[in-house]
């Protein structure tokens, strides 16, 4: 009877044995094969910098995409030489995955799929009320995370930039004669917040009217010597990224020389549409590129940001997590291209 059982033990553990790896080699069969797949990153830093930070995400995609059910072999990271150089490898399908602003995505999207759309921190003032950025308090970072963030007009200590920033206080409408009147700083044609979403925003609110149209236009070099220029009344209103006066609250007494905080002395008089973050996009011509690698990779980036060497890895861009994005999130940017295109007509 022992003896019985003891055969029976062993015959036990050899089926089991036998199952366990039955199991394991359908599921190595069931898994997809990709020989290579391409990512790319745009060139908004340091191309040997961008390599080396994202050199660990190449075994992170691998390892992600595994549990996805793909047995990817190698994962090639390149930086293009312009951010339209990565568009036309995506649309050639020479590049299967790229990190894109949303400009590019814009642009290449009869041949690339948005997927997924970068987070940052968000910010405790979040209103489209331009009023309400003006309590006199520091707009801080909060702990939720956004696909966007916002442009905003910016009044200064200058008489002009305070009697507008009164009426905005007040409730009262801003006239077009009330802004040509006033003395600006922009940033290049090529800016999204500190050109192009501006513009935007006039459109909408002033029957068509751009910065362009404007009377007394500067263009700066950079955002702090646009606030510079704020700070010692050159200008009346500058423009920017919700982020600006935070960037700059330190260097406003310390380095400018005005005796109260940003906070106090400039006012927001408007505020753009969102500009949404950068993409994850895939080539719709890439020859692995599938529906379910698709989805896959959408989850693997999602997956590995979460993690504390993916943050690391994705922090080259400022990106903190990703959340999924459709097409529509990007109309306003599709209004910035017409005006970048209209601007490249009347140059012409």
């Amino acid at each position: 009877m022992k003896k019985t059982f003891n055969v029976l033990m062993v015959l036990s553990l050899v089926a089991a044995v036998f199952f366990n790896l039955f199991a394991v080699d359908a599921s190595a069969q069931d898994k997809t094969e990709i020989d290579t797949l391409r990512v790319a990153f745009v060139p908004s830093r340091d191309p040997e910098e961008i390599i080396t930070a994202t050199e660990p995400l190449k075994q992170l995609l691998i390892d992600e995409l595994a549990k996805e059910g793909f047995d990817v072999k190698n994962v090639e990271i390149s930086v293009g030489t312009s951010y339209e150089a990565v568009g036309e490898g995506m649309a050639a399908g020479t590049i299967d995955v790229g990190l894109i602003p949303g400009g590019t995505y814009v642009l290449f999207e009869d041949d690339v799929d948005v997927v997924l759309t970068s987070t940052r921190k968000g910010l405790s003032k979040d209103s489209e009320n331009p009023a309400d950025w003006n309590d006199g308090k520091e707009t801080e970072q909060s702990d939720e995370q956004v696909t966007y963030y916002k442009g905003l007009i910016i009044a200064g200590p200058s008489e002009k930039g305070q009697e507008l920033a009164k009426k905005i206080n007040d409730g009262e409408e801003l006239t077009w004669e009330d802004l040509d009147s006033a003395k600006w700083a922009v940033m290049s044609s090529s800016s999204s917040s500190g050109y192009i979403y501006p513009s935007i925003w006039l459109g909408k609110n002033f029957d068509g009217k751009q910065i362009s149209d404007l009377s007394n236009v500067v263009q700066s070099d950079s955002y702090p010597s646009s606030v510079a220029r704020l700070a010692s009344e050159q200008v009346d209103i500058i423009v920017g990224f919700a982020d600006l006066r935070r960037d700059n609250a330190e260097a406003w007494t310390k380095d400018m020389g005005r005796e109260k905080s940003i906070w106090e002395e400039t006012n927001v008089i408007g505020i753009t549409p969102n500009v949404y973050n950068d993409t994850v996009s895939v080539s719709k011509n890439s020859e692995v590129m599938t529906d379910e690698l698709k989805e896959a990779v959408a989850n693997a980036f999602i997956n590995i940001a979460k993690t504390d060497e993916g943050k690391e890895v994705i922090a080259i861009y400022s990106h903190e997590g990703y959340q999924p994005a459709t097409s529509e999130d990007y109309d306003t940017e599709r209004e910035a291209q017409k005006i970048l295109r209209e601007q490249d007509k009347d140059a012409e």
